[in-house]
């Protein structure tokens, strides 16, 4: 499992571009996760699934609801990734709100969750392989801090939690 003090591993997210703007089509457009977070401070959470009750009622209506205060305290970008496709991840964010706050990239086939040793096999429930609930902060690539929920909690991957660690 990554740890603080780590480099992030070499991976590709997606997101769903909703406008047509320079360097990206509207529709799934594909990122490198080092050339995304080089010279910038990015919090990083990860969870289940998208639509999924503890997800969507509190993991990312907290990151949007403190977008600002977290910019406010050094962040520079917030990410939310999911083993679900770019589609999916930007329905969701309409669904949610998150334009110009919670930027809703997509792991597809799980990369860069596995890349992190941060997966779950949620197969016995019909979900297959998907990440663990968590969150960090990345510093020009490099972790700093990383918050991992215990099975079945919601106490230390929330936007309240990552705040306290910036102050």
């Amino acid at each position: 499992m990554i740890k603080a003090g780590d480099k992030l591993p070499d991976a590709t997210l997606f997101e769903y571009v909703e406008d047509d703007r320079a360097g990206c089509t509207i529709g799934p457009n594909s990122f490198d996760v080092h050339g995304q977070t080089a010279g910038k401070r990015v919090v990083i959470f990860g969870l289940p699934g998208a639509f999924t009750p503890t997800c969507s009622a509190k993991h990312v209506p907290g990151y949007v609801e403190h977008a600002e205060q977290l910019r406010a305290a050094g962040i520079d970008e917030i990410w939310c990734v999911s083993v679900n496709d770019a589609f999916v991840m930007g329905a969701w964010g309409r669904d949610q709100h998150t334009s110009g706050k919670v930027r809703m990239m997509a792991d597809g086939s799980a990369a860069f969750t596995r890349a992190l040793g941060l997966e779950q096999d949620l197969s016995a429930r019909g979900m297959g392989i998907r990440s663990l609930r968590y969150a960090m902060v990345v510093d020009d690539g490099v972790v700093k801090t990383l918050n991992v929920e215990a099975a079945g909690k919601f106490e230390v991957s929330d936007a309240a939690s990552i705040l306290a660690t910036l102050s």
